[in-house]
């Protein structure tokens, strides 16, 4: 049977059923030897040996060869071809969740409004991770082997997504019996994409079994990835330019004022005229001072978006959404951002519903490659959902009780205050709580130089009410604590589980060179994913390795640090 699913204007064609008839489709589009930079010497290393190496530092080496084996019968498969298969089976099954979702959307009680848009948020994440898919198969189509180093971040960051919003997805369905019957499907997807990024992720296997070796010549071909000005030199000079002022001189295109002063009253309508070709430029917009009390979001076509404020406190985007007033945690944020390449500088983004709202989101990121600036997130729990996609945070204010920083993305937050507030009665704090689902996904919250500390109101109970550095979501979560401030409120444990036993074995948390009465380690758990880093160990985290941050946080016009801070 066949099934048709529409994405973003791709229209996939999909065999539902066996996931291994789409690689049938992979074509050899790269002739042996002629890659740039690469010579071959495969002779000697059989077709199946190629598949046990691809597929040696996968978590699930069955899918891996079931989807590696069919490439394998053709004599002239490029090692593209074998990282195509892994991605097309991986399309193949996320579009089947999808078909799925869209069934039981049909079938859905319509009396049961949570479940209906529970899907509803399924249907649209699927979406996107399919659209993620095909991104991705595009770039190891469209690019040499130089090229997909250069770029390896950026496509394990989609794949990571993918991951995220299938994720996602099945967390938010209230209903366990369509629940179970997405799970599975949902779960064949996951471990296929989690394939695929061990896949990118351990190209020097690829490259050993085919016998292909990279010259001694540097991995970006030689060309400068910075100008003499700190940009990348694929940045064009209207650009620089651009992002190398300061606010009060830069010529927006869309200027927005509550009181009829700019070309626009509200957010919403300064994003809605986003023009259908930047040619390569950014969509800039100015939003003055007021409180704009307005669901945003920045929709996937809205890319390289650029939206300043006067100021977080004087230029505020608030709501008011919460999972108790029957809302999806998806839904609830004020502010949200998919659109790649987004920046914001000197805005505040608040959710009002206070602790008795439960989940209550002031800003959701899944913005590929977005930095925020000199702005600030306001809520209780939730606060800031840095959901998937790097993201780079710098001079800002966080406030929040229960996991108020959540989410999948591969974030670093630098030189900002993250204010602790008062929790409901018999509720503890959590700073973080990271979403990491599979071991190969390159995500994880970092907290550097940062200051940790409660809000007034807070103060006079500081030591009575728990306050804890973090607590597992997911099996992998991972997050970094590090050069920071730990006032003494944060309790000598420092870290909370999520529930029993659950991931404690499998997290990784770490602490390297906290400073302040709540920084001592010699009374932190003693799980096994617990580490105390050494300066090397810790330099992994930092922006430059940990974010790909030297290949593009020079564009974003915002101040940073690639290393460490002391």
């Amino acid at each position: 049977m066949v099934g048709k699913v529409v994405v973003s204007g791709i229209s996939i064609i999909l065999v539902v059923g066996v996931a291994l008839a789409v690689v049938a489709v992979v074509h050899h589009n790269d002739k042996k030897g002629e890659t740039s930079g690469v010579g071959v010497s495969s002779s000697h290393t059989t077709r199946s040996k190629v598949v046990e190496s691809i597929c040696t530092t996968t978590d699930y080496k069955a899918a891996c060869r079931d989807s590696l084996s069919p490439v394998a019968k053709n004599s002239s498969a490029d090692y593209k071809d074998y990282i195509k298969a892994a991605m097309l089976t991986t399309v193949a099954q996320v579009s089947k969740s999808l078909n799925l979702t869209e069934s039981l959307l049909v079938e859905a009680n319509t009396s049961d409004p949570r479940l209906k848009m529970s899907l509803e948020d399924c249907k649209d994440l699927l979406s996107l991770a399919v659209g993620q898919l095909q991104a991705s198969f595009s770039m190891i189509g469209d690019h040499d082997l130089h090229t997909l180093q250069d770029r390896s971040d950026e496509l394990k960051s989609w794949l990571s997504s993918v991951i995220t919003y299938a994720e996602t997805c099945i967390d938010g369905i209230p209903e366990p019996k369509i629940q179970s019957k997405l799970k599975d499907n949902i779960r064949n997807a996951t471990a296929l994409t989690d394939n695929a990024l061990a896949i990118v992720s351990g190209m020097s296997q690829i490259l050993e079994a085919f016998g292909l070796k990279i010259n001694a010549k540097p991995l970006n071909g030689g060309r400068r990835l910075l100008s003499k000005d700190g940009f990348p030199t694929w940045l064009s000079a209207s650009d620089r330019k651009l992002l190398q002022v300061n606010n009060g001189r830069i010529v927006p295109n869309a200027v927005v004022a509550k009181d009829g002063s700019g070309q626009f009253n509200t957010i919403a309508d300064a994003l809605a005229a986003y023009p259908k070709n930047l040619n390569g430029t950014r969509y800039v917009i100015y939003v003055k001072a007021g409180v704009y009390n307005e669901y945003i979001t920045v929709e996937k076509k809205m890319v390289n978006v650029l939206m300043y404020g006067d100021g977080p406190k004087a230029t505020v985007v608030t709501g008011s959404r919460s999972f108790t007033g029957g809302l999806s945690t998806f839904r609830t944020a004020s502010f949200s951002v998919i659109g790649a390449g987004f920046i914001c500088k000197n805005m505040g983004f608040a959710n009002t519903a206070g602790p008795e709202g439960h989940q209550a989101v002031a800003l959701r990121v899944q913005s590929e490659m977005s930095a925020f600036y000199n702005c600030r997130m306001d809520g209780y729990q939730d606060t800031l959902y840095v959901q998937a996609g790097r993201q780079f945070y710098r001079n800002c204010v966080i406030s929040g009780t229960i996991d108020f920083i959540f989410g999948d993305g591969t974030v670093v937050i630098q030189d900002s205050l993250l204010i602790v507030r008062r929790p409901m009665d018999n509720q503890i704090n959590a700073v973080t709580a990271q979403g990491r689902k599979e071991s190969h996904q390159p995500t994880g919250i970092v907290i550097q130089n940062c200051r940790i500390v409660p809000e007034q109101q807070l103060f006079p109970d500081r030591l009575t009410i728990k306050t804890y550095l973090g607590r597992p979501w997911k099996e992998f979560s991972r997050t970094v604590i590090m050069e920071s401030t730990l006032e003494d409120f944060i309790q000598p444990a420092g870290w909370f589980p999520w529930a029993g036993n659950f991931g404690l074995d499998t997290l990784y948390f770490a602490e390297y060179a906290n400073v302040g009465a709540g920084a001592r380690t010699d009374q932190r758990v003693k799980w096994k994913g617990y580490h105390v880093l050494d300066r090397n160990q810790a330099l992994q985290f930092t922006a430059g390795p940990f974010l790909g941050g030297d290949k593009w946080l020079s564009s974003t016009g915002v101040v940073y640090d690639l290393g460490f801070k002391r």
